[in-house]
C-alpha cells in the first residue's frame, strides 16, 4: 500500500468532524470516512448543548477551552446551525442544592467564567413557567445551543475547504498498525495515522476499549416560542449524570429556534437498542413537570433515543494509542461531545502537529487506561 493520506478519520459525527476541520486547516491530506452521512448517529441524536462543566479541572479545561472556540467561531456559522448564547439555568430545588449553586459559583468565578446566583424569586421571574417555591439557582451568561447535525456538516464543509476528502457509506472494520484502514468491501487505504472517532461504536474497531454505550432519551414539542428563555437543567442532574450503575433521570430543557423545545434527559448503561422505552420516557416527562407544571400542556411530536460513548473517569480518549503510534482515538466524551467537539479537535492537530498545546492535553490521553488490542484486518 502507498501512503496517500496524512491522516484517515474513521467517524463524520461532531467529533470527527470537528478533527477533520482543524487537521485539514494545519495542512494535513486528510480523509474522512463514515458508513452513514456526516452529523448523523450520536451527533443527530443530541441535544446540541454548549456548556461549561466542573466534574473534574481537566473537564472544566476541555469544556470552557471548546466554549471559547465556539464563540470564536459564531460569525463563520451559518444560520441553519441556530447557534444561540441563551445562557444555562442550573435551579436548586432546595437548600443542600443551593449550597451546590454556590460551590460552583465559586469554583467558575475563580476561573473567570461569567456566572450569577440567583434566588428563588428571581429564577421565577427568569422563568415564569417554573414552579412556585425553588430555593434558586446559577445562571452561567456564556453557554448556549447549537443544531448538531448542521454544525457537523458545517465543519466537515470546512475541513473540504481545505483539502479535505469525505466519503460517506465507508464502512471502516479495522485501523491498521502500519497505517490507514481496512473497509467492509476488502479494501484498505493507507495513511501516516488513523483517527477512531466513532463514539459509541470505537471499540468496535478497538476491542477493550474502556468505553460504554449509555443510552438516552429525548422528546421534542410542537412550537410555543417563549415557554422557556435558557437550557434549564436541574442541579439534580449532577448526580444523575455521575450514577455509573442504574437507569436515571433528570429535568433538562432546551429552547430550539424554532420556538420548540427539547426535553431530557435519561441515562441507561448497557441498553443496546435504539426503541423508546415507554418506562423510561414516563419517568423523564414526569420529572420534567415536577419543574413546569404547565409542560403537560404541551404537545410533543416526537421522542428518539441515542447512544453516548462513557469512559469511567468522564474524560474523553483524546490523542494517540500506547501499542500503535499510528492510530489515534478521538472518542468517550458521552454527553459533551457536542461541547468539546473543537477542543478535541484542536488538540488533535496541535499533537499531530507537534504544536504547544492551549490546554494541557495529558489528562485525555488514552495511555492512562491499559490500552485495548487493536482488530486487524
Amino acid at each position: 500500500m502507498s501512503q496517500t493520506f496524512d491522516i484517515i478519520i474513521a467517524g463524520a459525527g461532531i467529533v470527527g468532524a470537528a478533527c477533520a476541520a482543524e487537521c485539514a486547516a494545519g495542512g494535513l491530506k486528510t480523509l474522512i470516512l463514515d458508513r452513514g452521512i456526516a452529523g448523523g448517529g450520536t451527533t443527530a441524536a443530541g441535544m446540541g448543548h454548549i456548556v461549561v462543566m466542573d466534574d473534574s479541572e481537566a473537564q472544566f479545561a476541555l469544556t470552557e477551552y471548546s466554549r471559547r472556540l465556539w464563540l470564536q467561531l459564531r460569525g463563520e456559522l451559518p444560520a441553519d446551525v441556530e447557534y444561540e448564547v441563551c445562557g444555562t439555568l442550573w435551579v436548586a430545588a432546595d437548600e443542600q442544592e443551593m449550597a451546590e449553586a454556590r460551590r460552583k459559583e465559586k469554583y467558575y468565578t475563580e476561573r473567570k467564567a461569567r456566572v450569577e446566583i440567583l434566588d428563588g424569586e428571581a429564577v421565577r421571574r427568569a422563568e415564569p413557567n417554573l414552579r412556585p417555591g425553588l430555593a434558586g439557582g446559577l445562571r452561567v451568561a456564556d453557554d448556549g445551543v447549537i443544531y448538531p447535525p448542521c454544525a457537523a456538516r458545517f465543519l466537515i464543509d470546512k475541513a473540504r475547504r481545505h483539502g479535505a476528502e469525505f466519503r460517506a457509506g465507508a464502512d471502516v472494520r479495522a485501523l491498521l498498525p502500519e497505517g490507514g484502514v481496512a473497509l467492509a468491501d476488502g479494501s484498505r487505504i493507507s495513511a501516516g495515522r488513523s483517527l477512531n472517532a466513532t463514539g459509541p461504536w470505537s471499540p468496535e474497531l478497538m476491542p477493550g476499549l474502556p468505553v460504554r454505550k449509555r443510552k438516552g432519551h429525548l422528546v421534542i414539542t410542537d412550537r410555543h416560542p417563549g415557554f422557556v428563555h435558557q437550557q434549564i437543567v436541574e442541579l439534580g442532574y449532577l448526580k444523575s449524570a455521575h450514577s455509573t450503575g442504574k437507569d436515571s433521570v433528570a429535568f433538562n430543557i432546551q429552547p430550539r429556534q424554532t420556538g420548540q423545545m427539547l426535553i431530557g434527559s435519561s441515562r441507561q448503561f448497557d441498553a443496546g437498542g435504539t426503541e423508546v422505552e415507554q418506562g423510561i420516557l414516563r419517568r423523564m416527562l414526569a420529572r420534567a413537570m415536577e419543574y413546569l407544571p404547565t409542560l403537560g400542556k404541551l404537545s410533543a411530536t416526537r421522542a428518539w433515543t441515542g447512544h453516548r460513548a462513557a469512559t469511567p473517569d468522564k474524560l474523553p480518549l483524546i490523542g494517540p494509542s500506547i501499542e500503535h503510534e499510528r492510530i489515534w482515538l478521538a472518542s468517550g466524551h458521552e454527553g459533551l461531545g457536542i461541547t468539546t467537539s473543537l477542543g478535541t479537535g484542536r488538540l488533535v492537530a496541535d499533537l499531530l502537529l507537534g504544536r504547544r498545546t492551549e490546554i494541557a492535553a495529558q489528562p485525555y490521553a488514552p495511555a492512562r487506561f491499559v490500552n485495548p488490542t487493536v482488530s486487524h484486518a
